[in-house]
């Protein structure tokens, strides 16, 4: 054999040899096709985060609507306030409210919920011929109105008013109550709220010392308000109803009555009723 053909033979044996095998590219590569396979994911539990998901955004949007809604009635009503107590109180719309509020980016629903149930249900809202005011506890239009109020409160026994029911309802308020001076007398209430009562200059008048000592004289200490105010009743004098903070009573709790319960005993021989004879008090004679 030609020897060139034999070297080359043998050149050839060395490279094969050099060369990696086949098999392990193959292995690699079924390695590698085996990463890039996705798992397969549930489709029935994909479709129900889905549902989950959008009943959540559901009621978040009806939270948000709602809350909105009553957050533009709330803006409404301290806007018509504001308006009374500064002197401004003739009605307006709905549209010339929303244009003062700046509401004009509600929806055609929400303007009907505040036109049809919100601002007509509102106590603090006065509907007139399809226009609205504020409505406040007292409706003062001056001055001379609070001192009126504030005398009729003090012949009828019913006491003072909340400075902040004045407040509410006079325009000016400030104005006119400091305008009256020494015809008002304020008193605070344990809760810091002031109370205004009229002043009746004509119950200013010194009454003797003697009168006074008879008067610290009768005790008081153990008799019961109402009974005070039942015997003033009977007499004819009504007494002063009382403004401040009602005070709640603690509830108190029932006892449980324990009662002894009654003990069954079990009897015996009940069908030899009638048969046995009592030896108590010694052996029976017979007759």
């Amino acid at each position: 054999m030609d020897p060139a053909l034999l070297r080359e033979r043998e050149l050839f044996k060395k490279r094969a040899l050099s060369t990696p095998a086949v098999e392990k590219r193959q292995a690699a590569s079924e390695s590698g096709s085996h990463k890039k396979k996705k798992p397969k994911v549930d489709k029935e539990s994909s479709s129900g985060s889905k549902h989950s998901t959008e009943s959540s955004n559901g009621n978040f949007n009806i939270k948000a609507s709602s809350g909105y809604k009553f957050g533009c009635l709330a803006k409404i009503v301290n806007y018509m306030k504001t308006r009374h107590q500064n002197g401004d109180t003739h009605f307006l719309t709905l549209d010339e409210i929303l244009d003062e509020t700046k509401l004009l980016d509600i929806s055609m629903k929400q303007k009907q919920w505040l036109m049809t149930e919100a601002l007509v249900s509102n106590p603090k809202i006065e509907v007139r011929d399809g226009t609205y005011g504020f409505k406040p506890k007292y409706n003062l239009k001056d001055k001379k109105a609070l001192l009126r109020l504030l005398d009729k409160h003090d012949q009828l026994g019913l006491g003072g008013v909340l400075l902040d029911d004045v407040e509410e309802g006079l325009p000016n308020s400030a104005k006119a109550i400091k305008a009256l001076g020494d015809q008002i007398i304020f008193v605070t209430r344990p809760d810091k709220k002031k109370i205004l009562f009229y002043n009746d200059k004509h119950c200013q008048f010194t009454v003797d010392e003697e009168f006074q000592k008879l008067w610290r004289s009768v005790p008081v200490d153990s008799i019961d308000e109402e009974k005070i105010e039942e015997y003033l009743k009977k007499q004819g004098i009504s007494s002063m109803q009382e403004t401040g903070p009602k005070k709640v009573l603690p509830v108190q709790k029932r006892k449980k009555q324990g009662g002894q319960r009654k003990r069954n005993f079990k009897t015996h021989n009940n069908h030899l009723a009638g048969v046995l004879e009592d030896y108590s008090d010694g052996v029976p004679v017979k007759k």
